[in-house]
């Protein structure tokens, strides 16, 4: 990256985020190199897998040039031609000699005023024209009354075509096309019409439309996107529930809490709201849930227009809700926004139904397909249905005019090969208009190497950073079939990664260790996987040739008898299924990546778990009822989010550890004497204690205008982060800067006789990070990291013996040494008589379980259904999904 900057003239560099020289003395034969890791950068809710790929600009393409538009309201098609068209189409009309009016229609069911039309008819330099089928001359119309009431057509008549010399016929059609700003007729004897019109018109209730254009179909375009949610597919909308969330308190009392709080004339709507109880015929002093629902529903959305009078003012009540709504949009204040925000809750666009395009656009089709249709199917169905397109052979291709199937083939062409793309990377069971920010870390690398493939480069190197997190031991076959494709393309694929599979297909493997930390950093072997395998030294050659294993548990927990039932789970691909989860066992959620996991784990059962515990905001997905919650008292969900997104985070700050450090230097005799507390040992609070020359970062930042940013050490602090007086304060003959810079594992020996450190320190041993520094910035850790430092959190914390711990694929980014040490962790947690509750793809963990729940079979619409479940044994034996057969194989 820094090669490629550097090769740009000193202006260009300024516009770029320059990397930091890296800290290596040479690096020989660098060819250019692509880096794909694995975090999602994308936060914007606008970036779908259909604009990431660029397959969504193609079809933009393909609508505007194929698509036909129909009217929203007639549901007919919408006809519009171009000029030459239109010429060649009378002109043949004309040649059959038929007697037919050429006229000009400027005036379309339109209300008329005299004076507009008079001036207007008379500069057109023609004397007849016909008024609602009625031929006049223009000098007439002085005498004629228009009704202001009625409808109109007005048209200039031009010509009879057989008194039009042939020559002279274009100019004539062309100044009738002028006059009407695109339209033209032609009226035979009898009175029958034929309309031509450049400008897409329905010829039923005579609406005019914008011609389509790619930009019509853009959701983030003004010209295409919905009007109500802007191009999201999601709006904000107030709910009732936290509008009046606690329904047992009377008006009278408050119960409108958003009324009570924000800033403004809450007098006025207490005062209107007696009026309109006094004319409904309720009591402000009766608790709101002993309200009919008639009375709540004038409450929430007010009273259609009535009046009332307030202090001698004639008011309407416009109702909670859209007095909410409307203030929300119209406010100019941060604070009233962010105020009525917490009364809101996302929702699916009422107006576009989640498609993110406006109406007109959705009512663009080929054959019978929208181009939300397109994007709503999964890569694997949208394949299918443009090779038929791009097959010439095909039903679908001979729908289509010889003409159409010209223009479609080759866009049809270049979308059939990116979807293979991203067929190849295993994800087939996604759709295109899926938002980037919904994806996994390691779905998000994959959406990004299959661009790469698209782009069909050679001589580079290729930098992937786990990209089989996610993947189920099925899908890794696959990857590695397109990891060999970029090799064999004659580009280098370097690949960071703990799975199994992967390295074994590996031409050359570099293992390093041989610990964590400042523990490893060594080439414990090189060479092709068998070489490392005969390698001794190599903890990871041991256990790819089986001399070490994680071994298979010799019985399984019989649990406490207890479940929590899932009924009804038809939340984006489930099938209505109903889930029987048992408690006081470790469980394993497993299935082909897209068949319904995270759907059923996460967005059903642990929202619903933290709505009703916590009354957390977000909805729940759909299903019908959960049994068997009053079995737990909490739930604790770990994923893989970063723990902070500054460097001011850590794992002491994060665990809680750096409070517990922080009290024990406020203890220490000399830092009583300077009248020291807690908060002087913090470097996030501003005080005394830490170093405000660099406000506690311990760097400086100095822009270097077209060269990168130079972060040097703080001339104050030296980096430390605190003032003098305060680094002179020991415990044991160490500052508190030093102590954050210790590892976790020489802190524990450090603080051995403090039981309440110790303790918390030992639990981020367990997990395996022993190898982390107290002061490590958050920014600086891995998302298998950041999982079991949230982890290390839960667990310092006293267990009930009935919590459910939710953990979304644990062994991510983990060597099979880490995965050993955390399934200790877990056991330890169940043994207590918790219920662990995992979604993995790791067969070790998947073998570990006493229960497991497989869905599948596929991914997308052909997964959510439960394929399996039980305990390892039994899995391994059921052939219908793919888990059992590749559990059976490790079970061996």
């Amino acid at each position: 990256q820094r090669r490629y900057a550097e090769s740009l003239n000193a202006y260009a560099r300024q516009f770029m985020d320059m990397q930091d020289k890296p800290d290596v003395d040479e690096i020989q034969g660098l060819s250019p190199t692509i880096a794909i890791n694995q975090r999602n950068f994308t936060q914007n809710p606008r970036s779908t897998v259909g604009t990431a790929t660029e397959i969504y600009d193609y079809l933009r393409l393909l609508f505007a040039r194929i698509g036909t538009q129909w009217c929203p309201s007639c549901n007919i098609p919408v006809t519009s031609q171009n000029q030459g068209k239109i010429i060649e189409s009378i002109r043949q009309i004309a040649r059959k000699k038929k007697e037919m009016l050429l006229v000009s229609p400027i005036i379309r069911q339109q209300k008329i005023k005299l004076k507009n039309v008079k001036s207007r008819l008379e500069k057109t330099g023609y004397s007849k024209l016909r008024i609602n089928g009625l031929e006049t001359n223009i000098k007439n119309l002085q005498n004629f009354k228009f009704n202001p009431d009625y409808l109109y057509d007005i048209d200039i008549i031009l010509n009879d075509l057989t008194q039009i010399p042939a020559p002279e016929l274009p100019k004539e059609i062309e100044k009738a096309l002028d006059f009407a700003n695109g339209f033209v007729k032609l009226i035979d004897p009898e009175g029958e019409e034929i309309l031509y019109s450049e400008i897409p018109v329905c010829t039923q209730c005579n609406r005019q439309f914008e011609h389509i254009e790619p930009r019509s179909f853009s959701f983030n375009s003004p010209f295409g996107a919905c009007p109500r949610c802007t191009g999201l597919g999601k709006t904000r909308e107030v709910d009732p529930e936290l509008v009046i969330p606690n329904p047992k308190l009377t008006l009278a009392q408050g119960a409108i809490q958003p009324w009570t709080r924000l800033v403004g004339n809450q007098q006025i709507y207490q005062d209107i709201l007696v009026e309109v109880a006094l004319s409904h015929n309720f009591s402000l002093d009766t608790p709101v849930e002993k309200l009919p629902q008639k009375n709540i529903d004038i409450l929430l959305y007010g009273t259609d227009g009535e009046t009332y009078s307030v202090h001698g003012k004639q008011m309407s009540y416009e109702g909670i809700i859209p007095n909410l709504t409307s203030r929300y949009l119209e406010t100019k204040s941060d604070y009233v926004k962010k105020e009525i925000e917490t009364y809101m809750i996302e929702k699916v666009c009422s107006v576009c139904n989640k498609k993110r395009l406006k109406e007109d656009s959705l009512y663009v089709r080929i054959l019978e397909h929208t181009i939300a249709d397109i994007t709503e199917m999964s890569v694997e169905a949208s394949h299918a249905f443009f090779a038929q397109l791009e097959d010439k052979e095909s039903t679908l291709s001979q729908k289509f005019k010889t003409f159409s199937h010209d223009i479609a083939a080759p866009i049809a062409k270049e979308v059939t090969r990116r979807l293979d793309h991203v067929l190849k990377v295993g994800l087939g069971y996604i759709t295109l208009d899926r938002p980037l920010n919904t994806l996994s870390g390691g779905e998000s690398q994959r959406v990004r190497l299959s661009t790469q493939l698209s782009a069909g480069l050679s001589g580079l190197i290729y930098i992937l950073d786990e990209p089989s997190i996610g993947l189920h031991s099925k899908d890794t076959d696959q990857l590695i079939a397109t990891l060999k494709l970029l090799r064999d393309s004659g580009n280098t694929v370097i690949v960071v990664e703990h799975d199994q599979t992967i390295m074994k297909a590996a031409d050359y493997l570099v293992d390093i260790g041989p610990g964590a930390g400042e523990y490893g950093g060594e080439i414990m072997a090189s060479g092709t996987p068998i070489e490392v395998k005969k390698n001794s030294k190599s903890i990871t050659g041991r256990y790819l040739s089986f001399k070490e294993k994680i071994l298979i548990p010799k019985k399984t927990r019989k649990g406490n008898g207890k479940s929590i039932i899932i009924e009804g789970a038809k939340a984006h691909n489930l099938k209505n299924i109903d889930v029987n989860i048992p408690l006081g066992k470790l469980v394993s959620i497993t299935g082909v990546s897209g068949s319904g996991k995270s759907t059923l784990i996460l967005d059903i059962l642990s929202k619903a778990i933290s709505k009703k515990f916590y009354h957390a905001k977000a909805e729940p997905g759909a299903h019908k009822s959960i049994k068997g919650l009053s079995y737990i008292d909490k739930v604790i969900a770990v994923d893989q989010t970063p723990i902070g997104r500054t460097p001011r985070s850590n794992p002491a700050t994060y665990t809680g550890i750096f409070t517990l450090i922080r009290d024990l230097y406020a203890e220490l005799p000399e830092s009583k004497m300077r009248g020291y507390s807690a908060g002087t040992f913090s470097f996030n609070v501003k005080g005394d204690g830490r170093c405000e020359a660099c406000s506690g970062e311990g760097y400086v930042t100095i822009p270097m205008h077209f060269l990168n940013d130079v972060y040097i050490e703080c001339n104050e602090c030296h980096g430390t982060r605190y003032t003098h007086e305060v680094l002179e304060i020991h415990f044991k003959e160490k500052n508190i800067a030093e102590v954050l810079k210790m590892t976790i594992e020489e802190s524990s020996k450090f603080f051995q006789e403090k039981n309440i450190i110790t303790e918390k320190l030992q639990i981020l041993r367990n997990v395996g990070l022993g190898y982390l520094q107290l002061g490590q910035p958050a920014t600086t850790l891995s998302g298998g990291e950041a999982q079991r430092i949230k982890l290390a959190a839960e667990l310092s914390r006293r267990s009930t013996g009935k919590t459910l711990y939710i953990l979304d694929e644990p062994s991510t980014g983990l060597h099979f040494e880490d995965i050993k040490k955390m399934l200790h962790v877990l056991n330890q947690l169940v043994d207590k008589g918790n219920t662990v509750l995992i979604i993995e793809h790791n067969l070790d963990i998947a073998k570990s379980s006493d229960w497991i729940i497989d869905l599948g079979p596929e991914g997308g619409k052909r997964g959510g259904e439960i394929v399996a479940q039980g305990t390892p044994q039994e899995l391994a034996k059921v052939t219908a999904g793919f888990t059992g057969k590749y559990l059976k194989e490790v079970m061996r």
